[in-house]
C-alpha cells in the first residue's frame, strides 16, 4: 500500500526507495507543480487561440450535420454581443488543457511518486498513456456516435417547430456529452488506484455486477440527453465493457495477488 514519506513505514517494505520529506516540502513540492502546469496551460491556451475559430467548427459539425439531414437552417445564434468572445475564450482555454494535459499529468505524477515504493513507479508511463488514451476514446466514441445520434434524435424530435440554438447552449452540452464520455473512459484508471490502495477487489466487483449494471444504466439515462432506449443502452454499453476491464485491473494490481506473485516467485 502507497505510503507518503512522512508516515511510518510497514515492516517490510523497502525504505530506501521512500526519501524524507517534511510538511513544508511536500507544500513547496505541490506549489512548484502548481506553477508549471498554469504556465503550461498558458502556452497553450495561446497556441489554441489562433486557430480557435477552426477548432469550433469541428465542434459544430455534428449539429450542422443533423440541421442539414432534416433540411433545416445550418446556424447558430447568440444573444449577447459578447458571447461570441467569450465562447471563444472557453474552447481555447479547454483545447491547451486537454493540449497540454500530458505535461500536467507528469507534473502530477512527479508530485505523488515521492509517496510511491520503487516497484510501483514503473507505472508512471502506462498510467500516463492509458489516462490520455482512454480520455481520448471516450471524447471520439462521443463525438461519433452518442452525439450525433442523440442530436438527429432530438431535430428529428421537434422537426415541425424552427430551431434557434444558441452557441452557448449548444457548447455546454457538447462540452457535457463529450467530457462526460472521456471521464467515464476512466473507470479502469480509477479502479486502478483503488484497488491498488486494497480499497476493492476483483472478487467484490464480480460478485456485485448484477447492481453495477443497474448502477450503471441509471448514470447512462442520467447523462443521454434523450429520453428514448436506444440512446441509453448507446450510453451504457461502454461502461459494462470498462467495468469487466476494470475487474481485470483489479485483480492484476491487488495487494493480494501481488503478495501472490512475490511469494510463488519466492
Amino acid at each position: 500500500m502507497p505510503k507518503w514519506p512522512f508516515e511510518a513505514l510497514a515492516e517490510g517494505q523497502e525504505s530506501d526507495s521512500l526519501p524524507a520529506m517534511g510538511f513544508l516540502d511536500h507544500l513547496e513540492e505541490l506549489r512548484r507543480r502548481i506553477i508549471y502546469s498554469i504556465i503550461a496551460v498558458a502556452v497553450g491556451f495561446f497556441a489554441c487561440w489562433w486557430k480557435v475559430e477552426r477548432i469550433y467548427d469541428i465542434m459544430q459539425r455534428p449539429i450542422m450535420d443533423a440541421l442539414r439531414s432534416n433540411g433545416m437552417a445550418e446556424k447558430l445564434v447568440y444573444l449577447n454581443p459578447t458571447e461570441p468572445f467569450n465562447l471563444y475564450l472557453k474552447i481555447a482555454a479547454l483545447a491547451g488543457l486537454f493540449l497540454t494535459s500530458p505535461f500536467v499529468l507528469y507534473q502530477v505524477w512527479m508530485f505523488i511518486s515521492p509517496g510511491l515504493y520503487r516497484h510501483e513507479k514503473r507505472y508512471v508511463v502506462p498510467f500516463m498513456i492509458s489516462t490520455i488514451a482512454l480520455f481520448s476514446a471516450g471524447g471520439v466514441f462521443g463525438y461519433e456516435i452518442v452525439y450525433p445520434q442523440a442530436l438527429n434524435f432530438l431535430i428529428k424530435f421537434g422537426k415541425q417547430f424552427q430551431p434557434m440554438i444558441t452557441i452557448k447552449e449548444y457548447t455546454d452540452l457538447f462540452l457535457a456529452i463529450i467530457l462526460g464520455m472521456g471521464l467515464i473512459f476512466e473507470m479502469p484508471i480509477l479502479i486502478f488506484f483503488l484497488a491498488l490502495m486494497g480499497i476493492v477487489s476483483a472478487g467484490w466487483m464480480w460478485r456485485n455486477f448484477r447492481y453495477s449494471i443497474l448502477v450503471i444504466f441509471i448514470i447512462a439515462a442520467i447523462v443521454t440527453p434523450t429520453t428514448d432506449i436506444l440512446n441509453m443502452c448507446i450510453f451504457a454499453a461502454p461502461m459494462i465493457a470498462l467495468y469487466l476491464l476494470s475487474i481485470g485491473v483489479a485483480w492484476a494490481v491487488h495487494p493480494k495477488t501481488r503478495r501472490a506473485r512475490k511469494e510463488k516467485k519466492a
